[in-house]
């Protein structure tokens, strides 16, 4: 039944199908990156976003509009992962202080709190660009606050906000031209899109898979008990159904139906009613049991959890905490800073590099993976420093890191804007301990933009960008401002590119090969850039880098 107000526990219930669809949509929403690059990844940083706030929510026992809404801005701001996640973030975060006093919402408070969702996230944006998520928030909260003056009833009112969205969505490639060029619309904004719409079918009723994994609900206290080695799992598959029950289910067909069970497996719970059957087991043949449940009738609600998995995984986060809280003490027990550095690295070799030009803490990510707010938070906990210099070293980690910065009151902390690794190295050799923190923030800023940097990859489909015919497999080489060279050989490539970055009074070429990447090639093309500019200094390193053959510097 649909009604016409909503209270916490339907807007729970609505975040959590938003946060499901968007899970669903998350590859999709990649391949609407402008650049075929195969790290597209505004899916990806929306979902894991969505989905911390997400756990917070679905681990609420006492659901209030108060504690849903604490739920939504703390979860969605610390899980927050590159630019369209921060803006998605304080989306949520304006949302919710617009909602949170109240005890259920009509359409005049929905409109309201979207209202203050879009002033949010446009103040979080030093400049923001229409043609992107924040445009596709306005005009659904534009539309939402005309709506809102009219007797509309709240099914009809949400129907016409979406469908507004969508056609303001539909317009972003005529905004930003880079979009309609590659024939796409904003991913950012198409990921809202699926927020929306999920949020939209649990309030109309549809049938909609609330389930958060990594959710913990706290109702009873935690019993402590040995941790259970994998080898002692003798049953891997923990395995649940209900069977709709279509032939005859007495007594003693139960009893057949648990003696068998019992013989595949153990933990079983078998519970009936006249129509149904509810079952669990844990098994190491799930088939087995599905078949011998289908004699009876037809299934649903099946789930199988491979425990096996789940063990590893819970291994892996309890060592995350422990070195997380290794690495707190480990601070402590360290003489205090009064400079610390935390930089985000792309592999072994760039690590080393900014190791030995004295970074404290690196974050392992960069472009295939954006840090999350919360990886920054552990970053600053770890450096025991009264003031804490952050190189991003992506433009897409620039708005996490700043995140960071406002949620630390204890710590001074200093962003400086790197888009690139090379834009980082060399901020930290400009870095003089002789200068005070703020002028040595505006000097390593300032010397980050003294680097050009291209960066070479393959195409993951074929596109239309920056004037350049791509074909999927390609070798791409990307610059500051866009795509300089396209190719079929990287080395061809790559001298491409440094071609199209070389003034008349640059003098260093750094090159960073990566993972896939031969260092007698990364040796050759070193030798050919040192012989077409005999001028400038060429220096090679081995960076480790996934997905980029070279990663590579003029200043």
């Amino acid at each position: 039944m649909i009604t016409n107000t909503i209270n916490a526990r339907l807007c729970a219930k609505m975040f959590l199908a938003g946060a499901k669809n968007l899970e669903s949509q998350k590859e999709w929403i990649n391949e609407l990156n402008v650049f075929p690059v195969p790290d597209g990844d505004t899916g990806t940083n929306m979902t894991l976003t969505i989905m911390s706030a997400a756990k917070e929510v679905a681990s609420l026992n006492d659901i209030t509009m108060e504690s849903l809404a604490k739920a939504i801005s703390s979860g969605s701001l610390r899980g927050a992962r590159g630019n369209s996640g921060v803006i998605l973030s304080q989306l949520f975060r304006g949302f919710t202080k617009g909602i949170k006093s109240y005890e259920e919402i009509d359409t005049v408070i929905l409109a309201s709190a979207m209202q203050k969702a879009v002033e949010t996230a446009y103040k979080a944006v030093m400049k923001p660009k229409e043609g992107t998520i924040l445009t596709v928030a306005k005009g659904a909260a534009d539309k939402a606050a005309e709506l809102a003056e009219t007797d509309m009833d709240l099914k009809s009112f949400m129907g016409a906000v979406i469908d507004h969205a969508d056609r303001v969505l539909a317009q972003t490639p005529e905004m930003l031209p880079v979009l309609k060029e590659a024939g796409v619309v904003d991913s950012g904004g198409q990921g809202l899109m699926q927020v929306l719409r999920g949020a939209y079918d649990a309030f109309l009723g549809k049938q909609v898979d609330y389930s958060i994994e990594g959710a913990k609900k706290s109702s009873a206290p935690a019993v402590k008990t040995a941790p259970q080695a994998e080898a002692d799992i003798k049953f891997g598959y923990c395995t649940e159904f209900i069977i709709m029950l279509e032939k005859e289910y007495s007594e003693d067909i139960e009893l057949e139906f648990k003696a068998f069970l019992n013989s595949i497996g153990d933990s079983i719970v078998v519970v009936s009613d006249e129509d149904i059957v509810k079952v669990h087991v844990h098994t190491n043949d799930p088939g087995k049991a599905i078949s011998r449940a289908l004699t009876y009738g037809s299934l649903t609600k099946m789930k199988i959890d491979n425990m096996r998995e789940e063990h590893q995984e819970k291994l892996i986060k309890d060592a995350e905490k422990m070195a997380a809280k290794q690495a707190k003490e480990d601070a402590e027990k360290t003489p205090k800073k009064d400079v610390g550095f935390i930089s985000v690295s792309i592999g072994e070799g760039v690590g080393q590099i900014f190791r030995d030009l004295g970074v404290d803490y690196l974050i392992e990510g960069g472009q295939t993976m954006n840090p999350s707010t919360e990886d920054m938070l552990k970053a600053i906990d770890a450096v025991n420093a009264d003031t804490i210099f952050i190189l991003p070293n992506n433009k897409n980690i620039i708005l996490a890191a700043n995140q960071a910065k406002l949620l630390t009151k204890d710590k001074t902390v200093r962003v400086i804007p790197t888009k690139t690794v090379p834009q980082g190295i060399s901020a930290m050799i400009s870095y003089n301990g002789a200068l005070s923190p703020e002028d040595n923030e505006a000097f390593m800023t300032e010397g980050s933009k003294a680097v050009k940097t291209g960066q070479i990859t393959y195409a993951v489909r074929n596109t239309h960008v920056d004037d350049k015919e791509i074909h999927e497999g390609d070798i791409m080489g990307i610059g500051d401002h866009g795509i300089l060279a396209v190719g079929t050989q990287i080395q061809q490539v790559a001298e491409e590119t440094v071609a199209l970055m070389m003034e008349d009074d640059s003098e260093i070429i750094s090159v960073y090969y990566g993972s896939d990447v031969d260092e007698n090639a990364a040796t050759a093309l070193g030798d050919a850039l040192t012989e077409k500019y005999p001028d400038c200094e060429v220096e090679v390193y081995s960076g480790g880098q996934p997905i980029y053959y070279y990663v590579i510097s003029v200043e």
